[in-house]
């Protein structure tokens, strides 16, 4: 884990002037494999290790990486961000963090089954049931890719403050994109799974009849699907839809950074501002929340990349924008603290604001007796395609598998149902909210160069009332 040489790059750091140091020492392993039509693709052990190190002087921050992993290089790196840091000063606006309890803390993921002792053949086998199970069911499967990986990271944090954090995480993904033809129509559908710790995952998944049901479910829609009807209808949301939309027009748009104007010209900018904390935006039983310590998630840590100690986060608290996602910086410039939001890719990348997992919290109706309800309707169970625009508020997500709602029951299946709608007009309707939470992987991308970070969206099923179909 070289932390020795994460002590000697702080150390050294404030020796030489600096008024604030940090290094972030990982080691990361493990193994990935792809498949294509039923052919193996690809397959690699893949291994990385280096460290990264932040240093205030003078109130300019410099941010410098290295896999050469020697004093002798960390010095001549140092030096040279401590002369570009005193030249930085003189003309740029000072930085500076929040206050935040000095941490030492080590702490580590259970494996069942760890991951770097199980063969490689027996992983490659997962990917091959699938395909056989794909090709026993007689469905006319066009084209199959499939990628099973898993990796176990090793991270050791330190900074001039006197924290240290020390932690292993490992992690399994499934990846898959399946595009299955029905009578002279195609669809497609991609998966995504995520999740912190061993191989004993990838086993209570059961990819192939996972994958199966939602072959079954595209060739279902393509044969008898029927048109969605158009204009204002109710519409119940189910937890895969619930997630990308809490994800993108909550978690989004509530990154401080984003608000601050200082990512603009990457990810793009928010309809938020510092004001609008305290403001309704939804009714009471509507609660939205980025947690990072969801025991199994995707994004789960228990301290950030900053060393603050992890918490949940209340974005919208009873129907009111509660809080923003924080780094130190932020909650420096918007006079409050870090909630531990503040994560890097790896090593060579900067700790950036992001979301960990975020998920609308349950209420208390079951999926049944919200669908018993709504005399017609549609029952968005899936999306194939999301768009929102550049400062989250306009919003579209399309359907892959649904189906009509009449008189409380649940009908046929109906085709490519659009939801066409604003932030603010889709938490304004959310009229029920569901008594279970379903997760959902992804990999959340920001930054420049881009970062791209596991995180888990989800949310109960919601009854949406009078929400405009395109």
């Amino acid at each position: 884990m070289h932390e020795e040489l994460a002590d000697f790059a702080v150390d050294y750091s404030t020796r030489k002037g600096a008024d604030y140091a940090e290094a972030r020492a990982e080691y990361n392993e493990g193994e990935s494999f792809s498949m294509k039509n039923g052919i193996l693709h690809a397959a690699g052990f893949e291994r990385e290790d280096g460290i990264g190190i932040r240093i205030i002087i003078g109130g300019a921050m410099q941010f410098i990486s290295t896999n050469e992993l020697s004093k002798k290089v960390l010095k001549g790196m140092i030096d040279k961000a401590l002369r570009a840091g005193r030249n930085s000063a003189k003309i740029a606006s000072k930085i500076n963090m929040s206050d935040v309890p000095v941490e030492r803390q080590k702490y580590e993921v259970e494996q069942k089954v760890k991951s770097n002792e199980v063969d490689s053949r027996g992983k490659m086998g997962e990917l091959f049931e699938i395909e056989d199970e794909l090709k026993e069911s007689k469905l006319n499967i066009a084209a199959r890719f499939l990628s099973l990986s898993d990796e176990i990271v090793h991270k050791c944090f330190v900074n001039s403050e006197g924290s240290r954090i020390s932690s292993l995480i490992p992690h399994v993904d499934f990846h898959s994109l399946i595009t299955v033809v029905e009578g002279g129509q195609t669809a497609q559908r991609t998966i995504q799974l995520s999740e912190t710790g061993g191989w004993e995952i990838v086993k209570g998944w059961n990819l192939p009849a996972k994958l199966l049901e939602e072959a079954k479910a595209l060739s279902n829609n393509l044969k008898y699907g029927k048109p969605a009807p158009k204009g204002k209808v109710d519409v119940v949301a189910a937890p895969e839809v619930v997630g990308i939309a809490m994800h993108e027009s909550v978690g989004h748009p509530y990154e401080a950074d984003r608000i601050l104007g200082r990512e603009a010209a990457q990810a793009g900018e928010s309809f938020m501002t510092p004001d609008m904390v305290g403001r309704r935006i939804a009714k009471e039983f509507v609660d939205v929340v980025d947690e990072p310590a969801v025991p199994g998630s995707a994004g789960y840590f228990l301290f950030d990349d900053e060393g603050v100690r992890a918490r949940r986060k209340y974005l919208i608290k009873k129907g009111v924008i509660n809080e923003l996602l924080h780094n130190r910086e932020t909650a420096f410039s918007l006079n409050t603290k870090s909630n531990g939001s503040a994560r890097a890719m790896n090593y060579a990348c900067e700790p950036i604001v992001r979301m960990s997992n975020t998920f609308l919290l349950p209420g208390e109706l079951s999926e049944e007796e919200i669908i018993e309800d709504i005399k017609f309707g549609v029952y968005m169970k899936s999306f194939m395609e999301w768009n929102i625009d550049d400062k989250r508020v306009n919003e579209r997500y399309v359907g892959s598998e649904a189906y009509l709602i009449e008189k409380g029951e649940i009908t046929n299946p109906v085709k490519r149902p659009v939801i066409e709608t604003t932030t603010f007009d889709f938490f304004s309707s959310i009229a029920a909210v569901g008594d279970k939470v379903g997760y959902y992987a992804g990999t959340c991308g920001k930054g420049e160069p881009s970062q791209g970070v596991p995180v888990w969206m989800g949310g109960p099923v919601v009854k949406l009332a009078g929400v405009r179909l395109g």
